[in-house]
Order: structure tokens, then C-alpha cells, then sequence
């Protein structure tokens, strides 16, 4: 009897587990978390590539084509302006760091997705890990809740889904949630026991769980994939059951005044519950930073300022929530907070017949960088005078995924053996060491 036949006869169904991944218990056995303060990360992804030059990187003296509708306004900290859309995020400007000279591999979708959450030379045999996936292997994860989420399925047709396990295998992909999280029926009921089992049965199945595991084991240890299932197996079948896996999930119990503030819309209310994750014990959350037709909310090659009308303000509102409400509860400094697109967009306004709107730039744009014990209130690098280039500290992604391999205490040059290979979880980039 394989595992999803027994799953399948006691009654708790192999969905109940899949998210996470039957080899979960690899996870839990391989934990060896390094010394110094615990850094857990929020990413509000921007997928489809956020435009610089109307957010974090105004051109106020361009010509209109260049500079758009936007203007700048001051902020919280002198010398350092945002667009009048980001009034919040303006005044807590001091609670993070911009840099204004990113630069990508990639000027497509699905290529640049991956490309910004690995850091890694792209390979369609051999894809690299994201950074959350090799947090979850090098790092403890203690809490009975899974260690790296993502809300919104960000996947490409065409390419790997970013930000998953890669060459380390699925036991490292992300626990997936699809549901909006402002919906009212919102709920994961991965951590419900099933209908009309009672904990006893569950103990029982756990007791036969082991009985199979002793048999399993020894069919499977000539196959490359054979797992040792130890006590790592039952910390895996308590996520079953885990209360505070469940109540991680549970946004009523939060303030209506916090929700407000959040904004009552997915993103917002996705922010929340990143928050609410990461103070379970969850260590790497992904967010879709925006929703609406396509998953390329951010790709606006046509009416741009339609589109950031209505964005920015949700936008504003759930950013500068989060990072207000990390530092209120002291959770500031041990998560860093990150919003980024896989790309920039083009100087030049085009001509599109539907409205104006700004195509893919890979060759310079912007991303944020706050909490986990980054410095903030600053702005690393310079653009041209179109936001076109940078003219001053250029900044890869691979660069910018070795700093966050920094900030989180990850070893980028361990290795791995896959299909016989020998790979380096970041052969490329060096931490922006402004921000350290």
C-alpha cells in the first residue's frame, strides 16, 4: 500500500496534505537554523512590472511623455520624494529604502518572474530555487504551520513557477492559496480535520502511519527518492490538526479599525494575513501585489493611468499598513518587507489606441527594502534623467537576492547534487552593502 491509498482509505484525504507536500517531513528533519536574530520576509510581488517612473522615481523635469500625469511630494525623510499617489507610504518613508538602479536579465514575463526570486541564471532543465525555498531548507521551521507561502498562484504558462523548490525538489515549493483572502467565506481548510473523524481515529492512523512507514521504508530504500519518516512524519500529519496553523488563517479575530486600514480588498487583506502568517511562525510569505484579469496586473501597455488610478491607492493603503503595524507589535525588525516587480517599465509613454501606456524595461527600475534590520530612509543608486539607465551603483538581481540572502543568514555558495549536477544555490551577486 502506497501512501495516497492509505490516505485515501482512512479518510483523510491526500489534499488535506498535498499544499505542503508529502515529503514535508524532509523539511522538518533537515532543520539547522544558524545563529543570530530570525529574519521571516513579506514580498508583495508586482507581478507584470511596476513603473518606476510613476512610484518611486519621479521625473518631474521631463517632457510630459516622459514624466506622465504624476507628481512628486515630499516625504518623512528630507531629500527623498514619492508620486502624490503614495501619500501614506510618503509618510513613513523612514521605515524603508528604495533602489533606483535595478536592473533585470529578462524583458518577458515568466523569465523575469524567476529571474527576481532566485537571482539565478535561468536553466529549463535544471530551474534554481527561489530564496524561499532554500530559507526552508537551511533554516528551522519549529512552528506547526508550513514555512514559506505564497498567495496567488504567480505561474506562467510558459515557464517554472517562480519562487519554488527547483533543483531541491517540490518537498521545498510553496504552500499554495489560491482563495482571496477578502472574500467573506474566506478559509484554508488544509488544517480542519476531516468530517466526522474525531481525534482519536487520527491518533490511530498515526500509529498505522508508522506501522507503514516501517514496511515503506524497506521496499523504498534501493529508490533514489526514499525519505527517512521519523518523528518529522508526525510533526507533518499535526499540520492536520495544528490549531495554530488554522487560527494563523482566521482574519476575523483582527480589529475591523486594522482591516480598514489595510484596505477590505484581496491585496490588503493578503497583507494582513502575511502579517498574521509570519507571527505564527511562518518564515517567507509571497503576495500578488494586484489581481484583476490576468495575473500581469502591474503590465500596462495601454491605459497606464486608468490602471494606477485605481492600483496605487490599494497600493499605498496595505503597504504602509504593514509596515505601521510590524513596527507597532516590534515585529518590524525581524521581517524585511520587500515590493518589487520582475521589471521596470518604458521611459516613453507609447501611443496606444485604447489610452498611453509604458512597455516592458528591464534596464532600469525600482524596488523597496524595509524592516528585517535593513537601513532604511535612504535611496541606493541613480537613474538617467528618463529613469532609462542607471548612472550610479547598478544593482542585478542577482544582487539584490544576495542581500536578502545576507539578511537572512543563507549560505549561497552551499551545494547541491541534482540529476548529477553539481549546483550552487547563487553562483551570482554580491549584497547591496549600503543597506547592511
Amino acid at each position: 500500500m502506497n501512501r495516497r491509498e492509505f490516505f485515501k482509505m482512512g479518510g483523510l484525504t491526500l489534499g488535506a496534505i498535498s499544499p505542503l507536500g508529502l515529503s514535508l517531513p524532509e523539511v522538518l528533519a533537515n532543520e539547522a537554523s544558524g545563529p543570530g536574530k530570525q529574519i521571516n520576509v513579506i514580498f508583495m510581488f508586482l507581478q507584470g512590472g511596476a513603473s518606476q517612473l510613476d512610484m518611486y522615481d519621479m521625473k518631474p523635469d521631463a517632457p510630459l511623455e516622459i514624466r506622465g500625469k504624476y507628481h512628486p511630494i515630499p516625504t518623512n525623510v528630507p531629500g527623498i520624494q514619492l508620486s502624490d499617489q503614495l501619500p501614506k507610504l510618503a509618510q513613513c518613508a523612514d521605515k524603508f529604502s528604495m533602489i533606483r538602479s535595478m536592473y533585470s536579465y529578462a524583458n518577458d514575463h515568466g523569465a523575469g518572474d524567476v529571474d527576481i526570486m532566485c537571482g539565478s541564471p535561468r536553466d529549463k532543465n535544471m530551474q534554481a530555487p527561489g530564496i524561499g525555498a532554500v530559507l526552508s531548507k537551511q533554516q528551522n521551521q519549529l512552528a506547526p504551520i508550513p514555512p514559506f507561502v505564497h498567495l496567488g498562484d504567480m505561474k506562467h504558462p510558459r515557464h517554472s513557477a517562480p519562487g519554488y523548490g527547483g533543483y531541491l525538489g517540490h518537498t521545498y515549493d510553496p504552500f499554495l492559496i489560491t482563495q482571496d483572502a477578502n472574500s467573506p467565506g474566506f478559509s484554508v481548510n488544509t488544517f480542519d480535520a476531516p468530517e466526522n473523524v474525531d481525534l482519536t481515529r487520527l491518533g490511530g492512523r498515526k500509529r498505522l502511519l508508522r506501522s507503514l512507514d516501517l514496511f515503506q521504508s524497506e521496499q523504498e530504500q534501493k529508490f533514489e527518492f526514499a525519505h527517512t519518516h521519523d518523528v518529522f512524519t508526525e510533526k507533518a500529519l499535526g499540520l492536520a490538526t495544528s490549531s495554530q496553523a488554522k487560527n494563523a488563517f482566521d482574519l476575523s479575530s483582527e480589529p475591523s479599525k486594522l482591516r480598514d486600514a489595510y484596505g477590505r480588498n484581496q491585496v490588503g487583506q493578503g497583507m494582513l494575513l502575511a502579517r498574521r502568517l509570519v507571527e505564527a511562525g511562518v518564515r517567507f510569505v509571497t503576495i500578488q501585489g494586484y489581481v484583476d484579469t490576468g495575473i500581469y496586473a502591474w503590465d500596462h501597455h495601454w491605459g497606464i493611468f486608468p490602471h494606477l488610478d485605481k492600483q496605487l491607492p490599494i497600493y499605498d493603503a496595505s503597504y504602509s499598513a504593514l509596515l505601521n503595524d510590524l513596527d507597532d507589535r516590534g515585529m518590524l525588525d525581524t521581517t524585511l518587507v520587500i515590493t518589487a516587480g520582475e521589471f521596470g517599465r518604458t521611459p516613453k509613454l507609447n501611443q496606444n489606441k485604447r489610452g498611453p501606456g509604458r512597455d516592458h524595461w528591464s534596464s532600469c527600475f525600482s524596488l523597496t527594502m524595509g524592516g528585517g534590520g535593513v537601513k532604511t530612509g535612504m535611496v541606493v543608486g541613480e537613474s538617467d534623467k528618463h529613469a532609462a539607465t542607471p548612472t550610479d551603483r547598478p544593482v542585478s538581481v542577482a544582487d539584490f537576492a544576495a542581500t536578502v540572502y545576507h539578511v537572512l543568514g543563507l549560505d549561497p555558495t552551499a551545494e547541491v547534487v541534482a540529476k548529477g549536477r553539481r549546483m550552487k544555490m547563487l553562483p551570482e551577486g554580491s549584497p547591496v552593502r549600503e543597506l547592511l
